[in-house]
């Protein structure tokens, strides 16, 4: 015991060890001060941030329906000043995996969503979360009980109220410096051009009346807006099926077909990306009881529009509309993403395959090809993003060979469409017929398949 004390007198005594010791406390002291400023700033920006709020009169807390509200809300909106360090300790996640660009991207962007039920009012949530500060939500329904299960905010407090008036009071206990439209107002295609004004980043169609649908995505696609529309989320129960790609791409969706089918009459053949599911339902609308079916107009909200029960699950919308939401971000931030066509598509790798083997027959005489059907879809998804070299869409895929005097395998076969195929048999010379870009893409998508055969 004594010689540990004699020890520790001897370290008091030695001037590098006291020098070490203060410097530590110093260090110390200084970071304890630092983080408790800090720590006292933060605090205060945020009872700052409360009084604001409270100070406003209670006729301007809650903002009433109107058909738009723009200057109401705008002017509301104005009156609070946001301090810029809180907002971005709020998007902090989305700075670190979208950078100081893409986020600030993010908040100057503006994004219209029609439709404000299971599918629209998670995709409205989502994008307001990661940093959207301009969204108008269009929508003429009302919160039920029955929407609850679904909705993305919505309370028994909210039941009976429009539920774009429950997002944006939602919204404005978290974000209040998002502007939010909330238009209590049926999209019709007359109304389009004033409700999808502003020039919008993304519009988002989140709307389950078919003909209402097909106006809105008709008027988009006319007016060259970027949509994303969102096909049947009821009666679906797996989300590992659920998927985002181009309208024309969708199989096993009954909406989708119809939706595909409709557009096409109408000249649109592509051009819009989808949410959808590959899986079958197998549940159908429920029947109205005995004593409704006599007079089933009565129990729809609007004239044309569907009065019986569509059985959904709620987690199934929130994943569409979380896709969505996620393609938005992803795209206006600068971090897009190439959603994978779809899943599960046996059929249409079986299809490109027996056309590979009969184009190869005719204009080679072989009577087998060395790739297989699993080769076909390598090509097709993983090689060529589901993507025409040519014309970069997706529309009647095809696979060829890229160079007529190579033999066919997984670095001299493209993806075309049909048409593009048809003509690319008779031309000797690629690298000379094709524009520049073309052949670069390539030569690209060959180099990437060489890379990965190093390691199959």
């Amino acid at each position: 015991m004594n010689s540990f004390v004699s020890y520790f007198n001897s370290l008091k005594s030695n001037s590098k060890v006291q020098f070490v010791f203060t410097a530590l406390s110093a260090t110390v002291a200084t970071a304890v001060a630092i983080f408790s400023y800090q720590s006292f700033q933060r605090q205060a920006r945020t009872q700052a941030l409360k009084r604001d709020l409270s100070s406003l009169p209670p006729s301007q807390r809650s903002i009433q329906p109107r058909k738009l509200g723009v200057e109401e809300l705008n002017a509301v909106t104005d009156q609070i000043h946001f301090d810029e360090t809180l907002i971005k300790e709020q998007l902090a996640r989305n700075i670190a995996f979208l950078g100081e660009k893409g986020v600030a991207k993010l908040r100057k962007s503006f994004i219209i969503i029609v439709g404000a039920g299971g599918v629209g009012s998670w995709a409205a949530l989502m994008l307001v979360r990661s940093g959207i500060e301009h969204i108008r939500i269009i929508d003429f329904d009302q919160v039920t009980l029955s929407s609850l299960n679904r909705h993305a905010v919505a309370t028994h407090s909210d039941v009976g109220v429009p539920k774009v008036i429950a997002l944006q009071k939602n919204f404005r206990q978290f974000a209040p410096w998002v502007k939010v439209e909330p238009i209590i107002e049926l999209f019709t295609k007359e109304s389009a051009p004033h409700l999808l004004s502003g020039n919008p980043d993304f519009i988002v169609d989140a709307i389950d009346n078919i003909d209402t649908k097909i106006d809105l995505l008709k008027y988009c696609h006319d007016n060259k807006l970027p949509i994303l529309s969102s096909m049947g989320a009821g009666a679906k129960a797996d989300p590992s099926r659920v998927q985002m790609s181009d309208i024309s791409q969708t199989i096993e969706d009954p909406l989708a077909r119809v939706v595909r089918r409709r557009l096409k009459k109408l000249g649109v053949e592509s051009g819009i990306t989808v949410a959808y599911s590959t899986e079958k339902p197998n549940i159908k609308l429920l029947p109205l009881d005995e004593s409704r079916a006599q007079s089933a107009g009565e129990y729809a909200t609007l004239p044309d529009f569907r009065s019986r029960i569509l059985p959904v699950l709620g987690t199934i919308p929130a994943i569409f509309g979380m896709s969505i939401a996620t393609y938005i971000i992803t795209s206006v931030s600068g971090h897009h993403v190439e959603p994978l066509a779809n899943k599960n598509r046996e059929p249409l790798y079986n299809r490109m395959h027996r056309d590979l083997l009969n184009r190869e027959r005719r204009k080679y005489g072989v009577t087998a090809i060395p790739l297989d059907v699993h080769n076909v879809g390598y090509i097709f998804d993983e090689i060529f993003r589901s993507k025409s070299v040519v014309s970069g869409t997706w529309e009647k895929p095809a696979l060829i060979r890229w160079k007529n005097n190579a033999p066919l395998s997984l670095q001299n076969c493209v993806v075309m469409t049909k048409a593009e195929a048809d003509a690319h048999e008779n031309i000797d010379n690629p690298e000379i017929y094709y524009p520049p870009e073309v052949v670069k893409l390539v030569h690209a998508r060959f180099q990437e398949e060489k890379e990965i055969a190093l390691f199959r």
